[in-house]
């Protein structure tokens, strides 16, 4: 339970410094990465941070909004 929390507490934190950015309220940072800029160094460090494949994997394609 409390591992579930203190994830949902840094999606969460992940998602507000997305925002003012200005990605969407409701996509992660990674999720945005790996959507818009595949193969580039932002996806590489981020992977290289957690994990081979994080940002792939990260999208939510059912919660992307068409443009």
């Amino acid at each position: 339970m409390k591992r579930t929390y203190f994830k949902n507490i840094l999606v969460g934190l992940d998602q507000f410094v997305g925002t003012l950015f200005g990605i969407d309220a409701d996509e992660t940072i990674s999720s945005y990465v790996g959507r818009n800029f595949p193969g580039t160094w932002k996806e590489k460090a981020l992977d290289f941070i957690f994990g081979k494949g994080h940002c792939q994997a990260s999208i939510e394609w059912d919660e992307i909004e068409p443009s």
